[in-house]
């Protein structure tokens, strides 16, 4: 039987109108920052309803040049959530502020508006929410604490282009939204971010500084409207997007509505086949508010699925499906216990969180068969685990008589994995790692460097 395709975690629906507007970008000869950037940046403001939007090369790049628009510094203090990417917080290490963490509710994932207003020092200048998952963070509650101490917001919208909270649009709550185009993002440019700001001003230095502190528009330096000098009015960086980047992201943007739907679509398959199993589902989005489904995420609990998380993310990927992790804690991280002595056990639910979470694919590209497929194979690896445990207490989990007549494992998955070769993988070997994945585990924004294998 030959083993089934590999199901790559985030697989970004590519569809023919972006591979043509990418060919006609090559074939056009200008495929730096230009008018598609500019078409891209048009568009997805008006798709926030919101005036002003300056792309750039990812959200990383978002967050830092918002995080310094909005003026912070050296002393500065900046509340974020302890569950996010490292981005979150280098954004703000390289601003020169420091970065305070605040826990997460454990239903939402977000972060605790009231372990918010603990945080709060004279030294705090900004909150910074992440929308996790594609869930809009509680911004009644952190706007009111906002405006009460006189702090900025910016949202990280990593996960949450689609997102709204009671009828208005994620990103567009604070002084500054930023998103990621990320491979694994609802909608893709390979690279990329956005930022989204109310004030021109903003605007204007985010761009300048996005490219390398050079004057307005200096992009067009090369133009058909002839030569462009330009200056230098600050050290910048070199964030820009190219319009190689935008041709992607206009024709995913188009589509992002009906991608919406699909992920709904495998979202809710997932919740009605999870059930009845001993795991914790995503909570339900609350009222007035729209999810936008980026990770469906499970918590695996050992003590009641028989299993550790890693053994499942083991289990999964050797049944040829990519899982990701999103995220083993910010304080559980080496360089940050280190730089700010933060401990896992100061917050507990973040921890706990990043210890049992699991991302189970959620692209818009996966086929209905793929979807079961996934479903099938989380069913296969808790029932086998939950088996071989049952069987351990009757003392028969053992090789036992006739352990060396077929191979014990065999025998506790009773329906095999439908076209997988590897039944057996439904339960692998245990490790000595605690808890989290190894570095070659797990790749950028918590996609495992095994979903990239052909």
């Amino acid at each position: 039987m030959s083993s089934p395709e590999f199901i790559i975690f985030g697989a970004p629906a590519i569809d023919r109108e972006e591979i043509d507007e990418v060919v006609r970008c090559l074939e056009s000869g200008w495929i730096g920052t230009g008018p598609r950037v500019a078409q891209f940046e048009k568009e997805f403001a008006a798709y926030k309803s919101h005036p002003f939007a300056a792309a750039v090369s990812s959200c990383t790049a978002a967050m830092h040049l918002s995080v310094l628009a909005a003026g912070i510094g050296e002393g500065d203090e900046v509340i974020t959530t302890p569950l996010t990417f490292c981005a979150t917080v280098n954004a703000i290490i390289h601003a020169g502020g420091t970065p305070v963490l605040a826990d997460v509710d454990p239903l939402t994932m977000n972060i605790d508006p009231a372990e918010v207003e603990t945080r709060i020092t004279a030294s705090t200048k900004a909150i910074v929410p992440v929308h996790f998952a594609g869930r809009p963070a509680d911004m009644d509650a952190l706007t009111d604490i906002a405006f009460r101490y006189r702090l900025k917001i910016i949202e990280d919208c990593a996960h949450a282009i689609e997102t709204e909270y009671h009828g208005r649009k994620a990103g567009t709550f604070g002084d500054f939204g930023c998103f990621s185009f990320y491979a694994t993002k609802n909608v893709s440019t390979g690279e990329g971010g956005m930022v989204l700001t109310r004030n021109e001003e903003h605007l204007a230095r985010i761009k300048m500084l996005a490219l390398h502190g050079m004057s307005k528009d200096a992009w067009k330096r090369f133009s058909d409207e002839g030569y462009k000098h330009y200056f230098v009015v600050e050290t910048g960086f070199k964030y820009n997007m190219m319009d190689l980047q935008a041709a992607l992201g206009i024709h995913q943007l188009r589509r992002v509505e009906s991608n919406w739907r699909r992920r709904e679509q495998i979202w809710n398959q997932y919740n009605e086949a999870f059930a009845h199993l001993p795991v914790t589902l995503p909570a339900e989005p609350e009222p007035n508010t729209r999810h936008a489904y980026h990770l469906y995420t499970i918590l695996i609990d050992e003590a009641d699925a028989g299993i550790t998380r890693d053994q499942f993310l083991d289990a999964m990927t050797a049944n040829n499906i990519g899982v990701g992790v999103h995220y083993l804690s910010v304080p559980e991280h080496p360089v940050y216990q280190e730089k700010f002595g933060w401990h896992p056990e100061d917050y507990p639910t973040a921890t706990r969180i990043g210890r049992q979470t699991v991302s189970l694919p959620l692209s818009a590209k996966l086929t209905d068969a793929e979807v079961v497929r996934v479903i099938e194979a989380v069913k296969v690896v808790l029932r086998t685990k939950s088996e071989e445990v049952r069987q351990a207490v009757k003392g028969q989990g053992s090789k036992g008589k006739h352990g060396d007549e077929h191979n014990p494992d065999s025998a506790l998955v009773s329906s095999p994995l439908p076209l997988s070769p590897l039944p057996l993988a439904a339960m692998p070997p245990s490790t000595d790692k605690e808890q989290g994945a190894t570095n070659e585990e797990r790749g950028v924004c918590g996609q495992p460097f095994s979903a990239l294998r052909a």
